[in-house]
């Protein structure tokens, strides 16, 4: 039974907390697209993005004006392009990355993931090319993602593959220099990735997906902080309980409309990610929330036990009001789309190291960070090594999407505009992993890996 209490709650929500849902996401199989002639299978491709996303803008915009719910972007996730592209011989993957573009345009979504290789236990020859492509692939368009799978539970860390992900996150940075460095912001690196993630820049669909579905990502943090408002001082249960059922009234819509996306396209409904991602706009920062359990800043003392237990309150309260939770659901963290983070940052608050420590127990991992442009790529190698290792340890996804400015310095900002917002330029540590990487091999996986 619906009362008035709980429409009217729901439309304060909306209406004044920045409740939204975050995308829906079709995943798109493209295995059946692949060609020994790369210009046929491009064709391919393009048509059938074109074919089967070509309804989805105007579905989430009905389903935006019917039910009143802001619907924030439209995506596509496609099957890893590395496994499209393998049977082409093609010494580049670029025109795969034209044709997405191309296609992401003709039907108006606002991103495409899947410019992706999976290569967390070793690389073949496509996902060596796939690899090398990222730079001018992500320079020349505009709406395309790219993602690389370095590590693994099971697997272990192939560090070779992150000693060339800090070379390509250098030449990505290189070439979009006169944007800030803005192909890096396109590009993450990841450790357990997910195959039904409906978030960029990492979404890809999976090979155990199905031939085409839909994804919906919900966020709310600016609802969590103002539920906790009301619980102000009171014990930690009390605050773990307030977020669980706030969480679970998020999901629920959701769920209603994921169920109702896949009706009006025709394609099966996917999961619900309920993950509290922060925008730049004021009142919907995941740092607010922390604050507001008592945390003078975030990067402070604490900061890290409060996040585990929000993140673990928000799957708590996720899981409950939808029978497909999925895709990363936790709370996010990224640091230029989050007026909060940004702050901190600037006054010296929040560290990478800090940061690095938060990553342990939330979703994902350092999540568009902006370094010194001079930044040697053997250093971002490390840091991707650290997170990876966090990832692999804890049987987690982690991830890095990290920024070395061109030509900026610590104290500098760099803006990337709408939805990635402004990062500050953040000081790394000097000391020298040159030789560290320089080793290569694969970080063996742990002990509890042997599950079977």
């Amino acid at each position: 039974m619906i009362n008035r209490s709980e429409i009217l709650q729901t439309i304060a929500m909306i209406d004044q907390q920045h409740l939204d849902i975050r995308t829906i996401t079709m995943g798109i199989s493209l295995l059946d697209c692949a060609d020994t002639d790369i210009d046929r299978s491009c064709t391919k491709v393009y048509d059938k993005i074109c074919r089967l996303a070509g309804n989805l803008v105007r579905t989430g915009e009905d389903i935006e004006a019917e039910f009143g719910i802001p619907i924030v972007n439209k995506r596509v996730s496609v099957t890893p392009i590395s496994l499209v592209a393998a049977g082409t011989g093609a010494q580049s993957y670029v025109p795969y990355a034209r044709a997405l573009d191309r296609a992401a345009h003709e039907i108006g979504v606002n991103f495409l993931g899947g410019f992706s290789a999976l290569v967390h236990k070793g690389m073949t020859e496509a996902d060596r090319v796939l690899i090398a492509s990222i730079p001018e692939a992500l320079a020349e368009t505009e709406l395309v993602c790219a993602s690389v799978n370095v590590g693994s539970t099971r697997a272990g860390i192939n560090m070779d593959a992150v000693a060339e992900m800090g070379r390509t996150v250098k030449r990505a940075a290189a070439l979009t220099a006169d944007q800030g460095g803005m192909a890096c912001a396109k590009l993450v690196v990841f450790a357990n990735a997910v195959e039904d993630n409906p978030f960029m820049a990492g979404a890809f669909h999976g090979v155990g997906e199905p031939e085409c579905e839909v994804h919906v990502g919900v966020s709310g943090p600016g609802v969590v902080q103002h539920a906790l408002q009301s619980v102000h001082g009171q014990p930690f249960d009390v605050v773990a309980e307030t977020v669980k059922k706030t969480a679970f009234r998020i999901t629920r819509m959701g769920q209603l409309v994921a169920q109702e996306a896949s009706a009006r396209l025709g394609v099966p409904f996917g999961i619900v990610d309920l993950s509290l991602a922060p925008t730049p706009a004021v009142g919907d920062s995941v740092a607010a929330v922390l604050e507001e359990m008592g945390l003078e800043s975030i990067g402070g003392p604490g900061t890290t036990a409060a996040l585990a237990l929000l993140n673990d309150a928000v799957k708590k309260g996720g899981v409950m009001a939808s029978s497909h939770v999925g895709g990363l659901s936790g709370a996010f963290i990224p640091v230029s789309e989050d007026a909060g983070m940004i702050a901190a940052a600037e006054a010296g608050r929040l560290t990478i190291e800090k940061l690095e420590a938060m990553t342990c127990v939330c979703s994902v991992g350092l999540d568009m960070i902006a370094v010194p442009g001079d930044t040697p790529a053997e250093t971002i190698s490390a840091i991707i090594a650290d997170e990876a290792a966090i990832g692999m340890i804890n049987n987690k996804t982690t991830a890095v999407r990290i920024i070395p400015a061109p030509g900026k310095q610590v104290g500098d900002t760099v803006a990337f505009g709408g939805l990635l917002g402004s990062a500050p330029v953040m000081p790394v540590n000097r000391c020298s992993a040159a030789e560290f990487i320089a080793r290569g091999g694969r970080i063996p996986a742990p002990l509890h890996s042997l599950k079977n």
